[in-house]
């Protein structure tokens, strides 16, 4: 199986590009969605939450206040490192499971969409990685316009984010999304033909038809050595 890395940062346009990717066919592990299952109420991570930043950041029916929380967290640099410590092991857990249902299904591609792909480590787990890059001018006026929000407010929150110069570096493949959305779609295409290519005997090592290949010629030999005998 290839496991691509998809990342970005806030308003840069990763979720457009994760769902170009679906539309194509190719399945997605949206971590996000995972992050939010891994902290429903009543689970392993929505205790150890509300135990670190209290009862003031639930809702009505016990659900946490996802906006109250990102507030508190994008404010305040060590609690925003405590949030994801508390939660990265049962998001890498999810993400895990999420991964080998799809394996198992026999998927030979899929793009882990991860915002935290490089804080995380899980870059070393996934190639090619893809960056989504927009120019500062250009995500600062989007992240404005979609959130209502003031310039100093925008400003912070992807000041709270790692740089995604510094991301753009470490990519295999950038998609600049500073234009418009056919030009984005232009550039996905290509990426599209990059990472559907053949696997490689690497990946092709861990898939499920080598894995049932493997085991197919061990009932074979076993059964020679039994006739034998």
């Amino acid at each position: 199986m290839r496991i691509v890395g998809l990342t970005g940062g806030i308003a840069s346009g990763k979720s457009t590009v994760s769902g170009l990717f679906r539309s194509s066919g190719v399945p997605v592990v949206d971590a996000d969605l995972v992050a939010r299952d891994v902290v429903k109420k009543g689970t392993p991570g929505w205790r150890k939450v509300v135990n670190a930043f209290g009862d003031d950041i639930l809702l009505e029916n016990g659900e946490i206040n996802r906006s109250r929380l990102g507030q508190i967290v994008f404010s305040d640099p060590a609690k925003r490192q405590l949030l994801n410590r508390l939660l990265a092991p049962h998001i890498s857990s999810g993400i895990f499971w999420e991964i080998m249902k799809l394996w198992v299904k026999g998927c030979k591609v899929v793009v882990l969409d991860i915002p935290l792909l490089f804080e995380t480590k899980i870059d070393r787990r996934t190639k090619p990685i893809i960056v989504v890059w927009v120019n500062p001018e250009t995500q600062l006026q989007r992240l404005m316009t979609r959130d209502g929000i003031s310039e100093e407010e925008a400003r912070n929150k992807i000041n709270a984010q790692t740089s995604l110069d510094w991301k753009k570096t470490k990519a295999d493949i950038v998609i600049d999304n500073s234009g418009s959305i056919e030009d984005t779609r232009t550039q996905f295409q290509n990426v599209l033909k990059q990472v559907t290519t053949s696997l490689s005997w690497k990946e092709f090592a861990f898939s499920r038809e080598s894995v049932a290949v493997v085991l197919f010629s061990l009932f074979i030999g076993a059964w020679m050595l039994h006739s034998r005998i």
